[in-house]
């Protein structure tokens, strides 16, 4: 049997993928399984009880502030998902299309360069550039824009949209860039000998062929900010607190893991099914061009 299956090309790669997929499968997919399997339970302090049990569904839908929280969350990963991919095209074009073919790999380099620093540092740091007596606040105060600090920039869903929006903006950007790269110049030069000026070449074949790299900047952006925790911690202040932070107060504050799974179980589903959307109007918009 195990020289039939490492006889054939088919038998080789399963024996090749085997490995990954299993130990993928254990990181991955156990714990997931508790997750899911302990939102069903309940617990008093310390006392589990494994009776099947969807009360604590039943608690986050009567309960108004876990869908306040929901609904603030999905608002600023929606919003810092926007933000980031509509500043990243640019850059991104940029790159593509106006700098030399042996610079781009320096162009990458730089736009890589957060990723040398902690992503727990780039949030204090935002925290000193927005807050009260921060170089935003006191810049303005010394050129006259302004008589006091201004106070919502920092400690509210703004400072989260902002820090978040420039932590995932590398990767907008490359993925983006990566999809801009695959683009056939040819076609371009052939839709403006046809008449067509650049800006029209831009949305009817640039942007176009583009959409895979957006698509999948809009998901890699959109799926982990929504379950961020420390931003929203460090800079979101009492009116700036997402989803993740209140499973975080179930789980360690409170001592309801259940409850605490439950809402991440709720989190995941509205993240999984969004993107879903997002992936089938795409391959219905790219089959109606083709």
């Amino acid at each position: 049997m195990f020289k039939k299956l490492t006889s054939s090309e088919g038998g080789r790669g399963l024996l090749l993928i085997s490995p990954p997929f299993f130990y993928a499968l254990l990181l991955m997919a156990f714990p997931l399984g508790a997750i899911i399997l302990f939102s069903f339970w309940t617990q008093n302090f310390m006392d589990v009880d494994t009776t099947f049990t969807l009360n604590n569904y039943r608690t986050i839908i009567e309960q108004p502030i876990y869908g306040a929280l929901l609904q603030r969350s999905l608002f600023v990963s929606g919003t810092v998902t926007l933000v980031t991919v509509v500043l990243a095209f640019p850059i991104a074009y940029f790159v593509s299309f106006h700098v030399r073919s042996d610079r781009k790999a320096l162009w990458l380099f730089l736009i890589t360069i957060p990723f040398w620093t902690s992503y727990l540092i780039r949030v204090f740091l935002w925290k000193v550039i927005l807050g009260y007596n921060g170089v935003i606040n006191t810049g303005l105060l010394n050129i006259g824009l302004i008589d006091e600090p201004l106070t919502f920039i920092l400690y509210n869903v703004n400072a989260v949209i902002i820090t978040l929006a420039h932590a995932f903006a590398p990767f907008a950007i490359l993925p983006i860039f990566v999809a801009l790269e695959k683009i056939d110049r040819s076609l371009l030069e052939a839709s403006q000998d046809l008449g067509e000026n650049k800006v029209m070449t831009f949305f009817r074949v640039t942007l176009p062929l583009a959409m895979p790299g957006v698509v999948a900047a809009v998901l890699i952006v959109f799926i982990p900010t929504i379950g961020d925790y420390v931003t929203p911690e460090l800079m979101g202040g009492a009116g700036g607190k997402l989803i993740a932070n209140m499973i975080q107060t179930q789980f360690l504050a409170l001592n309801n893991a259940p409850l605490g799974a439950a809402l991440a179980v709720v989190a995941m589903l509205s993240v999984t099914a969004i993107s879903l959307v997002f992936v089938l109007l795409n391959r219905r918009w790219l089959r109606g061009r083709s």
